[in-house]
């Protein structure tokens, strides 16, 4: 449910851009984001800095394509998210006990090594680095349609491929439940 949570913006602004235009998208999904974090906070007293990460953004690089009529700063808006969580993560291995992957997860998957936290952690980086990359060359190098069109297929399924693919490595790694009298040996790293 959290997913299609965070996803909503998104998906207004797809629905948005295919019935109007780029700029009616822009200002679906400037608005659809103050809705989206203001919702949160009323509901949990807290804001997740994903959210106002992402707010902040749309709300500075959609401002400029409404202020400017220009779709250039909204293009950028989803490889700069990917680029400041790739600079968060890779930053976490050498802040605190635990980089950031380990601190989301860790409560709910326990793994026979720290390597394995690390190599998660840094496949990340290299992932929102990828993607930040993608999008910048699918966003200058196609029609705008096409662009519009990545941003939720093309990125959502990239994103769904590489969580399979973190699970099947991981998969080797995680600790079976004492209560599992299935469970078989783990390899470890």
């Amino acid at each position: 449910m959290k997913f299609l949570f965070d996803f909503f913006p998104i998906l207004l602004f797809f629905i948005a851009y295919k019935i109007y235009d780029i700029y009616v998208a822009t200002a679906v999904i400037i608005v659809s984001s103050i809705v989206q974090v203001g919702w949160f906070w009323l509901k949990y007293r807290r804001v997740e800095k994903m959210h106002i990460i992402t707010l902040i953004l749309v709300v500075f690089l959609g401002g400029a394509t409404l202020l400017l009529h220009d779709p250039l700063f909204i293009y950028w808006k989803p490889t700069i998210v990917n680029w400041i969580f790739a600079i968060a993560f890779f930053a976490s291995q050498f802040i605190g006990k635990k980089n950031l992957l380990q601190r989301m997860l860790d409560g709910q998957i326990a793994v026979t090594s720290e390597k394995v936290w690390i190599h998660l952690n840094l496949a990340w980086v290299g992932f929102f680095i990828a993607m930040g990359a993608i999008n910048l060359y699918v966003a200058f190098n196609f029609e705008e349609n096409t662009w519009v069109n990545f941003k939720l297929f093309g990125m959502m399924g990239l994103t769904l491929v590489f969580v399979i693919g973190q699970s099947f490595y991981l998969a080797r790694y995680i600790i079976p439940d004492e209560n599992d009298t299935n469970a078989e040996p783990v390899s470890k790293e």
